[in-house]
């Protein structure tokens, strides 16, 4: 049994065996070690091989047995219950982080501040799939973001959401009905509870396959 952990890692999942194992591999030994992170990927009901590379890589497995089509949201909070760290790091499937160590390194510095209830980043497209009007597109929205958060509005991008577990509970967590823009409605209502902080030097990299669908 390992010791409760700092930093708990929550991965949403639906038939994603062609990406998740990727993603978890980022997560090395080391990396595990040094920010004391524990893996947990929330499966919402796969029927392909995504269960069976989630029990490989990650440290705990929570399967939807119910039958039940499952939001994002339901499969973020059902991460969440099982997740024992003071952090949650909420990230989709298919999202690779541009610097593990730095991505840990900056979110343990600044989230310590009292104020602050959650953290956001910059998204881009994967590098080797990056066409020129995903740099302006992207650009914009994570200037967007950014500007929001200035002025304390309260906006995350839906790849990358980490918050505070006090925090999180106090919300109670994602609305598990909304099937899309959830991530705008928690941090509604997170920016009730503190500050929200968009950090622009930290990057993590998001498939382009929903957007351009």
């Amino acid at each position: 049994m390992r010791s409760s952990p700092s930093i708990s890692v929550i991965i949403p999942a639906l038939n994603e065996e062609k990406l998740l194992g990727g993603m978890l591999r980022q997560f090395t030994p080391e990396i595990v070690r040094r920010y004391d992170l524990e893996l947990i990927v929330s499966d919402g009901g796969s029927t392909d091989r995504t269960l069976e590379i989630a029990r490989a890589h990650a440290h705990t497995v929570v399967e939807n047995t119910s039958g039940a089509k499952q939001t994002i949201s339901l499969g973020r909070n059902e991460g969440a219950r099982h997740a024992r760290g003071d952090i949650f790091v909420f990230l989709n499937a298919d999202t690779l982080i541009k610097d593990v160590d730095y991505f840990f390194r900056r979110i343990s510095a600044e989230i310590a501040a009292d104020e602050l209830a959650a953290i956001t980043c910059s998204v881009e497209i994967y590098p080797h799939e990056q066409k020129p009007i995903d740099r302006v597109y992207h650009g914009f929205y994570n200037w967007f973001f950014f500007m929001m958060n200035q002025v304390g509005m309260g906006m995350g991008r839906g790849e990358c959401h980490i918050i505070k577990r006090d925090v999180f509970e106090r919300v109670h967590g994602y609305s598990p009905h909304i099937a899309a823009g959830e991530d705008y409605d928690m941090f509604r209502r997170l920016k009730r509870v503190g500050r929200i902080k968009f950090l622009k030097d930290v990057v993590v990299y998001e498939s382009p396959r929903r957007y351009r669908k």
